[in-house]
């Protein structure tokens, strides 16, 4: 298999990632064939992931959009992924040049690529660290420049969660996040659920089970479950709701029913 000239040379090219199917799936082009083929694959199964993708990003930019709007001009986004158009930088940005942005994964083509395109900018940076170690990114020497724990920031968990097993406690990482932010904080969520999906149960297992060939499986949780994520924080209105549902700024009734795949909502620390 040929490596592209971009693709770091330490990550394993034969072993699809989350995240470069993520970018596939949202029409980019920094995703490999066996990313493509296990993308694919579980379209077979759901058709509509591409539309479940492209309801997470737009939640994404209402909530940093409200957030901005609320007076919070710092944002720390957790398996951000690979840069697509309409990043957070740039929602935060539009609406207040002053804000500051710290996107963290741990894929390494994430990171390389947040880095290419973040060069230049002085109010935005990437760390390469996991969601289940908190401490690697709050005491990280981007977040600790761009970031004052002392003021409120936006927290983004936007189709992550669902990647991390019960057995790794993801509710006690969010948790130790959560301690970490000053009142007022926010903290902006989505997750994968059979609820909602447009599709008998025995189907969508269907593209679940592809992900369990990838290093980060597909958790489904229920709408109580990941409510359990925002404990500790008031829940804006409307509450946790479908993406779509979501302060929309379009008619609902024109979205594909495959974006209603799922929850968000927005919490705010006390």
């Amino acid at each position: 298999m040929e490596r592209p000239a971009w693709a770091p040379r330490s990550i394993d090219i034969t072993v699809p990632s989350v995240s470069r199917m993520y970018d596939f799936y949202l029409g980019g082009s920094h995703n490999f064939e066996v990313d493509r083929k296990a993308a694919r694959k579980a379209m077979e199964f759901m058709p509509g992931l591409p539309k479940i993708m492209q309801a997470n990003r737009a939640f994404m930019r209402r909530a940093v959009r409200f957030a901005a709007g609320e007076g919070i001009t710092q944002f720390l986004d957790i398996g951000s992924g690979i840069p697509t158009f309409g990043n957070v930088h740039e929602v935060a940005q539009a609406a207040d040049p002053g804000a500051r942005v710290v996107y963290v994964d741990h894929d390494p083509v994430a990171v390389a690529h947040s880095r290419e395109v973040l060069r230049g900018h002085d109010r935005a940076d990437v760390v390469a660290a996991d969601l289940l170690g908190p401490r690697d990114i709050l005491e990280s020497p981007e977040v600790e420049r761009l970031i004052d724990l002392n003021r409120p920031v936006a927290l983004l968990l936007v189709a992550i969660l669902h990647f991390v097993e019960d057995a790794d406690d993801p509710y006690a990482a969010v948790a130790e996040l959560r301690e970490a932010l000053a009142p007022g904080s926010m903290l902006v969520l989505t997750h994968a659920s059979y609820e909602g999906v447009p599709l008998p149960p025995e189907r969508a297992e269907g593209a679940v089970d592809v992900y369990r060939n990838t290093r980060n499986p597909l958790i489904m949780r229920t709408r109580e479950d990941i409510a359990r994520f925002f404990e500790g924080y008031d829940m804006v209105e409307p509450g946790l709701v479908p993406m779509p549902r979501w302060r929309p700024e379009t008619p609902v009734e024109d979205v594909d029913p495959f974006a209603f795949s799922g929850f968000a909502g927005v919490g705010r620390t006390r």
